[in-house]
């Protein structure tokens, strides 16, 4: 793996604790860069299309950096680009999973040598929009989500009901095969969770409102039965928990190219003036990536409570 090869994983790791998460939090709040509806939106915006990188690291790269559009390393720029970085330019820095920060450059503090070529339209035009369709998230994400006791009803409901969650309470267990990443027999995974989805929806639509519900549980709104896994912030406001999930629906869908509605209902969120909601954006960005990932491919199963 080269410095630029940087893997897509903001997944929080065991060590991660709720601590951490209001740590960043409590930061933000006091330099009030995102507090206003319109900031936190035009921010949403920038990660939904900055695929290049994480969620986490175009959220870093925004916040210093507003206007960048496309950012690599020097390494990068030389050998696949031909340009050079240009005296005085401000690095920005990201985090490189497993390692020590990285520092990138964006294209405008770049120069091109005598022999570069024309920038490819993935450099010139990263913020093109996708409109794109539903190609196996939805039913990769439903089998991800087992691993935390999650089961997904597709049913027959009218046109006005998309979706739900809801905790219960039952002897059901998923027997999930057993993965690569853990040797012997896997405990099976009781179902603690229940989703239900309108089949009579369009798979797009049905994988913005799983998205969406999910985005509710790894918020933390119903509780946790691990906060190694995820925090447990239940009784928050209403307007909070929804400004959340459906943030994370826009952003999950917008970055995998797919066309859904979410962008409409986000900006019921954020159309009027005035100050955001005490929203974690901490929380937001990091559940966007492991939502993401989960309809990308199998991830490794939870360690049983035995294990950790």
């Amino acid at each position: 793996m080269n410095d630029d090869d940087i893997p897509f994983d903001d997944q929080p790791t065991p060590s991660e604790s709720a601590e951490s998460l209001k740590a960043l939090d409590e930061l933000f709040l006091i330099a009030g860069q995102f507090a206003t509806r319109a900031a936190y939106a035009d921010l949403l915006h920038f990660i939904a299309r900055f695929r290049m990188y994480s969620p986490f690291n175009a959220m870093l790269v925004h916040t210093q950096l507003p206007g960048a559009t496309y950012v690599a390393t020097p390494k990068r720029w030389g050998q696949q680009y031909r340009r050079t970085i240009r005296p005085g330019a401000r690095p920005i820095t990201i985090l490189q999973p497993k390692g020590p920060v990285l520092f990138v450059f964006d294209v405008s503090d770049t120069t091109p040598l005598p022999d570069a070529l024309p920038l490819p339209p993935s450099v010139t035009d990263p913020f093109a929009i996708l409109c794109g369709t539903e190609n196996g998230e939805l039913d990769k994400t439903i089998d991800n989500a087992k691993r935390d006791g999650v089961r997904v009803h597709q049913c027959e409901f009218g046109s006005q009901q998309a979706g739900q969650i809801e905790t219960v309470n039952t002897r059901d267990v998923f027997h999930v095969p057993d993965d690569p990443y853990f040797k012997g027999k896997r405990e099976p995974v009781t179902v603690r969770y229940e989703l239900l989805l309108n089949s009579r929806q369009p798979r797009e639509e049905q994988y913005a409102t799983l998205v969406h519900e999910l985005g509710h549980l790894y918020c933390g709104h119903l509780g946790s039965p691990n906060q190694k896994h995820w925090p447990d912030r239940r009784k928050l406001d209403r307007q909070v928990e929804e400004c959340e999930a459906e943030s994370i629906s826009y952003l999950v869908c917008t970055r995998s190219g797919i066309e859904t509605p979410s962008a409409e209902y986000l900006a019921g969120y954020l159309g009027e003036g005035g100050r955001m909601p005490p929203i974690s954006l901490e929380t937001v960005i990091k559940m966007t990536g492991l939502i993401q990932r989960m309809g990308q491919s199998r991830l490794p199963l939870r360690k049983s409570s035995t294990e950790e």
